[in-house]
């Protein structure tokens, strides 16, 4: 898959920008940095939809080694039979640029940074949409990845097993969880033949919630 335009306004967003605009010149960095990005990323996603069950203390993928663990997941996947596990990367690219970048101009890299990071976001997106479009007449959850909440991060290696990341989208963890490339994503979203309730985010079940830029200046990131 190929995108040719980033959602920069989410970007401008984690810049923290909140709701104005960035000025002129601000602008005109962020239009060079969006075009170099554009150049040398390799969008990608894989995905696959499994039965669940529950023992009572976490969720069973069946088929697969995957033990779902913690409060926040199951209460995400709560009267959902099935479920999607997905993963989303942008490709190494965008890790390079940002490192060259970081070696003669911040500004640049911290701007690219973002624009990768709105990036990955609307690739899940795409994701999302085919998945839908591919199950008609079900209801879906908001993808949850490990590490919101009480999800454990020590899932990833196992996650992307599943799912052959590393061998179909170049997608791998290292020793400490932290997918590479940097710019990757992996989720899980529940599948219903009911409606779902409508859930927030919120920042209870954030990774981020105690370093959030948002939360300082009493903000919230809209999720």
């Amino acid at each position: 898959m190929k995108l040719t335009k980033l959602n920069r306004s989410e970007a401008i967003r984690y810049l923290g920008y909140g709701g104005s605009t960035p000025d002129e010149k601000t602008l005109l960095i962020i239009n060079d940095c969006e075009k170099k990005l554009l150049e040398c990323i390799s969008p990608a996603y894989v995905y696959r939809v499994f039965d669940i069950t529950s023992n009572g203390e976490s969720v069973i993928v069946e088929g697969t080694s995957l033990s779902l663990e913690g409060d926040d997941i199951k209460a995400h996947l709560d009267k959902c039979k099935k479920c999607v596990l997905m993963c989303a990367t942008i490709s190494a690219g965008a890790d390079k640029l940002i490192r060259q970048l970081e070696a003669v101009d911040m500004t640049k890299a911290v701007i690219t940074d973002c624009l990768a990071s709105a990036a990955v976001e609307q690739v899940c997106d795409i994701a999302e949409e085919e998945i839908k479009s591919g199950l008609e007449d079900c209801f879906f959850t908001w993808r949850f990845s490990p590490g919101y909440g009480d999800f454990p991060i020590n899932i990833q290696k196992d996650f992307l097993e599943v799912l052959n990341a590393a061998k179909r989208i170049g997608v791998n963890t290292t020793e400490s969880m932290i997918l590479t490339p940097r710019k990757s994503v992996t989720a899980v979203m529940g599948i219903s033949d009911a409606e779902i309730p409508k859930g927030r985010r919120g920042c209870v079940t954030c990774k981020l919630k105690g370093n959030c830029a948002y939360r300082r200046k009493g903000e919230h990131c809209g999720f």
